[in-house]
């Protein structure tokens, strides 16, 4: 990929991601955005009415005023047939219905058009006007229903949704103020007020330039991040994808909720731990903080009660960072979870007392929330397997999967090319104390190490540490034959890694791990031969490509001092530090490590750390003495 579409691919990124996050943003139109309860303090500054507004009644309040006037009313009736004895008879059921919704009296229309009003009780059903007066008598009234569709319309619109007026300027609360009831109601038909008044189009635009730029301020700063603290994922398309991705659901999950639900505290059960867990996974603690706490400022401008949403998960927050900086057994998940449960439960215990001083205010569905929130973290597993199918990138669990030498393939390995399989233990010891020693990733570097060399499984008996009868292959071809035999050993592991599933980062040690370095034995070996010729170096070179991390670096010193310290004649400190100076000087002169992000404060620390190690494998060891008889 070009480098001018790798920025295009990441500026359209975050630029997606801005443009989701402001058009799901559930606040643009109410500008009253306070969270309050009955029985608890008032949390912000003094509110006074900027406009008149009613004082709306609650809805208990009004359907029970409804039903009252509904049952003030008179059903109206229309006779169709007049019957002897001037009685009235309607259907069981209208009859059972009336009784049910507790009139007292119906109006009756004859077919003059005379109405007149008669008692519930003295009207009859077939079966009770065939008991008073031994005949079977059919219904002749039926309920008009127009009209009473009419009076029940009528009766309901009465009620007024209202019962009284704030007046503009007028006091409402103050901060520290308990809310009551009555205060509730009045800061409740306020924030109607605020939902029902009508907005023009330019405040509407204006409104939603306030949030695109709040949103695109914080999207901003942690772009700025990456650019000044961690360059390298700056430039990275799959980590672009990844953070934007991560931002997304988070955001959209808790958007969403806030849209359709009045009940914020469902934001409980959204596992914003992941934000830090994955990252901290894939990338590094410090990135995972910075992610996670941006995602939580952009959320936080359309929760109804910001402080108490962002202490919580921000102390949620630095708990997962540092209770999972690296991820290596599926126990650290479960205890992060449960450290991050714990966390939330005090949090809201804790603000709960501050605010009310009475513990009658917790919820126990807040505690079930969180409870919940506990499992979605363990859930994170299934998560992490995912992604790493996904963006093809791998965790510590699968990297220590990957290091087990009791594995098929390491078996295979070790039986088919013995002693390359030695060589890639002590390169991978050789490696992984560079790593620690220079803080770079040694469980990266120890796992890449053991896969390094694997293409030699191809053709074990063309190389040397193989060869156990002396007769070496090799020496029957022709120098470039022999070149492009002992080259061809890296792209053969990149063709076993992708029938093995390897991950790519994996890839990237054997890839890497000669560089685009001379086959200098076979080199030589033509040039000594032919010395009036000029011998095309490109034949006798790696197609590499170079290193470009601290990782593949380290590997590449590592495997030409372990392969040069066999052919040592002596092992003495003088000797080997030289034979390591000597390689890792070649290298660097050779410029393949000018795309890493060595120092030279690290190459001198790898240099020490190689020599002393190699030093301790080679000590001398004294002679047993025999038993004289």
């Amino acid at each position: 990929m070009s480098k001018t579409l790798r920025i295009i691919l990441i500026i359209a990124s975050y630029v997606a991601l801005t443009a989701l996050t402001v058009y799901l943003f559930p606040r643009y139109n109410n500008a009253f955005n306070y969270h309050f309860e009955i029985g608890k303090p008032w949390g912000y500054d003094l509110v006074t009415a900027e406009f008149d507004f009613p004082i709306y009644k609650t809805d208990a309040e009004v359907m029970q005023q409804q039903r009252e006037a509904i049952q003030n009313i008179t059903p109206c009736y229309t006779r169709t047939t007049e019957l002897p004895n001037g009685i009235y008879v309607l259907s069981l059921e209208d009859y059972e219905r009336l009784k049910a919704d507790g009139y007292k009296r119906v109006s009756v229309r004859t077919d003059r058009h005379v109405a007149s009003t008669l008692v519930v009780d003295e009207l009859h059903t077939p079966k009770s006007a065939y008991e008073c007066y031994g005949e079977q008598c059919e219904p002749n009234i039926i309920p008009d229903t127009a009209t009473n569709a009419m009076l029940y319309r009528n009766a309901i619109e009465s009620v007024s949704l209202t019962f009284g007026l704030v007046q503009a300027g007028e006091r409402i609360i103050d901060r520290g103020e308990i809310v009551t009831a009555e205060t509730y109601q009045v800061l409740t038909s306020l924030a109607r007020a605020y939902a029902e008044k009508n907005i023009t189009r330019q405040q509407s635009v204006y409104v939603q330039i306030g949030y695109l730029a709040l949103i695109a301020l914080l999207i901003g700063l942690f772009v700025l991040y990456l650019a000044i603290v961690r360059p390298n994922l700056f430039t990275q398309v799959r980590a672009t994808l990844f953070f934007c991705l991560m931002m997304a659901l988070n955001i959209a999950t808790s958007f969403l909720i806030l849209r359709f639900s009045s009940d914020d505290t469902l934001l409980y059960m959204v596992p914003f731990a992941w934000l830090g867990i994955l990252t901290s996974v894939f990338y590094d603690s410090r990135t995972a903080l910075a992610l996670h706490v941006i995602t939580l400022l952009i959320i936080s401008l359309a929760t109804p009660a910001p402080f108490p949403f962002l202490f919580s998960q921000i102390v949620v927050a630095i708990v997962v960072t540092y209770s999972l900086r690296k991820m290596t057994q599926r126990a650290h998940l479960a205890h992060t979870a449960l450290l991050v449960a714990l966390t939330y439960a005090v949090v809201y215990t804790a603000l709960t007392l501050a605010a009310t001083g009475s513990y009658t205010h917790l919820q126990l569905r807040i505690y079930m929330f969180i409870v919940a929130n506990m499992i979605f973290i363990i859930c994170a597993y299934g998560v992490i397997y995912l992604f790493e199918r996904v963006f093809g990138l791998v965790s510590d669990v699968t990297l220590i999967e990957l290091s087990n030498v009791n594995s098929e393939l390491m078996h295979r390995f070790a039986e088919e090319a013995p002693g390359t399989f030695q060589h890639t233990l002590q390169v991978s010891n050789l490696a992984t104390e560079a790593a620690k020693k220079i803080e770079a990733n040694a469980l990266l570097v120890r796992t890449g190490a053991l896969y390094h060399d694997i293409g030699k499984l191809m053709a074990p008996q063309n190389f040397t540490e193989n060869q156990q009868s002396g007769d070496n292959p090799l020496l029957r071809m022709t120098n470039l034959e022999a070149a492009q035999t002992v080259i061809r050993h890296v792209s053969d592991g990149l063709t076993l890694a992708a029938k093995q599933h390897l991950p790519q980062i994996i890839r990237s040690f054997i890839a890497s791990h000669h560089g685009t370095s001379l086959v200098r034995y076979f080199y030589n070996s033509e040039a000594n031969a032919h010395p009036d010729q000029t011998i095309d170096e490109g034949l006798f070179r790696y197609p590499g490509p170079k290193p470009t991390t601290k990782e593949t670096a380290i590997l590449m010193m590592a495997d030409a001092v372990e392969a040069r310290s066999r052919s040592l004649t002596e092992y003495t400190e003088q000797s080997i530090a030289a034979m390591v100076n000597q390689m890792i000087d070649a290298q660097i002169q050779d410029g393949q490590f000018a795309e890493t992000p060595l120092s030279f404060s690290d190459v001198e620390a790898i240099r020490e750390v190689f020599t002393e190690k190699l030093i301790a494998i080679h000590h001398h060891r004294i002679a047993y003495p025999t038993l004289n008889k």
